[in-house]
């Protein structure tokens, strides 16, 4: 038998290793593998400190990774924004269809489809606006706003059938977050760059 040292070498190294697993696969919450204590960027300061930001610190939080830290300008950032939200919203649809595979009543299916179809029109929304920042950045600004009376459906749908599902919420909540930054990185580069109609 091994000694009790190895034993719990090995324990730590399979729960530490079995966390970092767990930990890169959960999307819903931001992915910020570096701490807060790096300096953001001017930029993300700025867009933090926006009007349209719902929750200041999940913004810092969530672009405290060194690729965002890294965006020279607010077309990069905005591209960063988008693309976080799309796996934002695609992670969250995930759990959506995992849900929608457990038995539940026909009202809670209803929901669950509605907000499936929600995310989905979410992941593309966030998808075509990356291609549209420089282009036309009044679109882009469009097609981010549109994005949260969907999701607040989606979340109204569930309530009024008591879906308790704590993760779902959250992901509600998240995405609503990235919608605001979203909305907020589009509404500068739109007043900006105003287009010539």
């Amino acid at each position: 038998m091994a000694p009790p040292n190895q034993l719990c070498l090995v324990l730590v190294i399979f729960l530490s290793v079995f966390s970092l697993f767990y930990l890169s696969t959960s999307a819903i919450i931001p992915k910020a593998n570096v701490s807060l204590s790096i300096p953001s960027s001017q930029l993300v300061e700025n867009l933090c400190n926006g009007k349209a930001i719902q929750d200041r610190r999940f913004c810092l939080k969530a672009f405290s990774t060194p690729e965002v830290i890294a965006a020279m300008d607010k077309t990069q950032l905005g591209t960063l924004i988008m693309k976080l939200g799309a796996a934002n919203a695609k992670a969250t649809l995930n759990v959506y269809n995992e849900i929608i595979k457990k038995p539940g009543s026909p009202q809670a299916l209803e929901a669950l489809n509605c907000c499936v179809e929600a995310y989905k029109y979410a992941i593309l929304s966030f998808e075509m606006v990356s291609s549209k920042l420089v282009a036309d950045s009044q679109t882009a600004n469009y097609d981010v706003a549109v994005i949260g009376p969907e999701i607040a459906n989606c979340e109204k749908e569930l309530i009024n059938v008591k879906v308790q599902a704590p993760q779902l919420l959250a992901g509600n909540r998240f995405m609503k977050y990235y919608v605001s930054m979203g909305y907020e990185i589009t509404s500068t580069l739109e007043l900006e760059n105003p287009n010539e109609y």
